[in-house]
């Protein structure tokens, strides 16, 4: 399909912030094929399958993980970019990648790193997403990071809109190659956003009815809900309930995305390029006023109701303390971290503790756990709790 006129173009790309030599002994593929796939194949990537997203290191296979909220994203996002005549490829790549900053246990765990680096600049996982692709992850032997095109990397950086205040990370990272953080991000990058919100807002549904946190009357009773269940009740009023509630997430999955198209689209109108939608001066990328206001009021009950969840608060309070407790045995004794890890250790502050924090951030869920029960000799298993 041809790339409409605000869409980002691959032949246009700004580039890499290290010009590749071998860029054609590899296969015909677009820069941003490249970039999703360098994302695919990267360890970040795969340790997604043991990081936290909406419960902590659950037990049960069948519940979500960083991984499969990811690939969900970018089938979601893919599918809105091909309607809209947006690069597919790109908008994958910054839907794969959206999540790889995360600490592990999620939000918890990037709380405590955030608490444990108060004095030292904060820690944010967006911020760590673009660090991780663009100097820790380093497989190539010509440069550090994935050397991801501007593009990607503008997106990741952006995805949420213009950055006024970056932090540590991304300012350090912004100096080195500029990603005008002070605009808008491409049309890629808005809808992999968004698909970000179709995705949890739906997908958590499932889990949280899964693992006995959610209600259904009181779910089937919110109007972001209400109306697609009436019409799967009255289409199919035999079928089990586990099977309605599958196609509840189907029709109302379907029922955004295609909100999401026909607002956009009409948004796009009089846009000729990728820079006239990074000059829009608001989100170009958008739900109806009708559909942003339910989706508002939906996720007010799910954090009262599944991420505010008492267990889960308690969880989070137990994850908090691990990730806690890792950052202060590694401060205090160095010789505890990785040894590509101790010979990289910078001498003096803030480096050193950000350093620090960087290597917990990489963890996994579940190797935190081991790490801290090598440390201490208590296990923390009870954190999983579904």
């Amino acid at each position: 399909m041809a790339h409409a006129a605000y869409a980002s173009h691959p032949e246009r790309s700004r580039g890499r912030e290290f010009p590749m030599e071998n860029a054609l002994s590899r296969g015909p593929r677009s820069c941003y094929q490249r970039d999703r796939d360098r994302i695919i194949h990267s360890i970040a990537f795969r340790r997604l399958r043991y990081k936290t997203q909406v419960f902590v290191a659950p037990d049960g296979d069948q519940y979500r993980v960083r991984l499969t909220h990811s690939l969900e994203v970018a089938q979601i996002a893919r599918v809105v970019a091909r309607v809209l005549g947006l690069d597919e490829d790109l908008t994958e790549a910054l839907a794969l990648a959206h999540d790889i900053g995360h600490a592990p246990f999620g939000h918890a765990g990037e709380d405590a790193l955030d608490g444990a680096l108060n004095r030292h600049g904060g820690f944010d996982h967006n911020a760590h997403c673009l660090k991780v692709l663009m100097r820790l992850e380093s497989p190539y032997c010509e440069h550090e990071g994935l050397n991801l095109t501007w593009e990607t990397l503008e997106g990741l950086a952006k995805h949420n809109g213009p950055v006024t205040e970056p932090n540590w990370a991304l300012a350090e990272l912004d100096a080195d190659y500029p990603l005008d953080l002070g605009t808008w991000p491409s049309l890629e990058a808005q809808v992999a956003a968004l698909s970000d919100d179709i995705a949890y807002d739906n997908h958590d549904i499932d889990d949280g009815l899964r693992a006995g946190y959610l209600d259904l009357d009181e779910l089937i009773a919110q109007p972001f809900v209400a109306a697609h269940w009436a019409e799967v009740e009255r289409r199919y009023p035999d079928a089990p309930r586990d099977r309605q509630v599958a196609e509840l997430i189907r029709s109302q999955i379907g029922f955004m995305v295609n909100d999401l198209i026909e607002e956009t689209r009409s948004r796009c109108e009089g846009l000729d390029s990728v820079e006239a939608v990074r000059a829009a001066g608001q989100a170009t990328a958008a739900f109806s006023p009708e559909l942003a206001a339910k989706e508002r009021s939906f996720k007010r009950f799910m954090y009262e109701k599944l991420y505010h969840h008492p267990m889960q608060i308690e969880t989070a309070r137990r994850a908090r303390a691990v990730v806690a407790e890792l950052y202060s045995a590694y401060s205090q004794e160095p010789v505890l971290l990785e040894d590509e890890w101790i010979d990289t250790l910078p001498r003096h502050e803030p480096g050193r503790s950000r350093h620090i924090a960087c290597y917990i951030a990489g963890m996994t869920d579940r190797f935190a756990l081991n790490c801290h029960e090598a440390i201490y000799g208590s296990s923390h298993e009870s954190l999983s709790h579904v």
